[in-house]
């Protein structure tokens, strides 16, 4: 998977950027390391990469606004980096639209990791844990899915509301996925982590409830149902 895979980096501590750069390398990814936002911006421009990692306090312009203007333009993937836990970091970026985040400092083969899972995730949005087979839910028509004035195509990987069409990221794409394959359930924070994010790991479940958030803004905020304690389920 990696090799001739494309990397944006930006990070602007030199002994991090130089160490990471070399060690994705060696894994066959190909690498733009930039120091600060505003060259990583125009990197991006210029080379249109497969994934973005982002550090979040970067001169010129920040990890999280790099973030948004690259979602403006491109549904590629995007893993923060940060040096602390600290929840508005996490929840900053992710809002921002990116698709995970790793804490620094962190091990290069669990980069790498988390890097191939999101990979895998974006080049198999419809694979078997993302997509419902027909009849499975809502209302089949020619694999499109009726829940209300939700339309979700599981073929042609489009979603539309109220007959207009609704942008949606490949992430974002896969967690409604996983909600209409089975409308009415409750499916845990921990199912959509190892689900959707492929996490066969323990995550961070600020992940879910971001993306959740965000999906609800573009679904409709009634369609996704919190149900305390257990997680989150799609309204039949």
């Amino acid at each position: 998977m990696a090799e001739h895979t494309h990397v944006l980096f930006v990070e602007d501590d030199d002994v991090i950027r130089e160490a990471t750069q070399l060690a994705l390398e060696r894994d066959g990814f190909v690498v733009t390391a930039m120091p600060d936002g505003l060259l990583g911006l125009e990197a991006f421009r210029a080379n249109r990469p497969d994934i973005a990692l982002l550090d979040v306090m970067v001169p010129g312009l920040d990890g999280v606004s790099l973030c948004r203007r690259i979602r403006d333009e491109s549904t590629v993937p995007v893993i923060m980096l940060s040096a602390r836990a600290d929840s508005i970091d996490v929840v900053l970026g992710l809002e921002a639209g990116a698709d995970d985040y790793v804490t620094k400092p962190f091990d290069g083969a669990v980069l790498v990791a988390r890097i191939r899972a999101v990979l895998r995730r974006f080049g198999h949005a419809s694979g078997p844990n993302a997509a419902p087979a027909a009849g499975e839910a809502g209302s089949p028509d020619g694999g499109v899915l009726h829940f209300g004035d939700l339309e979700i195509d599981t073929e042609g990987m489009e979603v539309r509301r109220a007959g207009a069409p609704v942008g949606l990221t490949p992430t974002e794409m896969r967690l409604l996925l996983e909600f209409s394959s089975a409308p009415g359930t409750v499916l845990s924070r921990d199912k959509l982590l190892e689900r959707v994010w492929d996490y066969g790991w323990g995550g961070d479940t600020r992940v879910v409830d971001v993306h959740v958030q965000r999906l609800r803004t573009k679904v409709g905020q009634d369609r996704i149902e919190t149900v305390r304690g257990f997680g989150y389920k799609l309204k039949a």
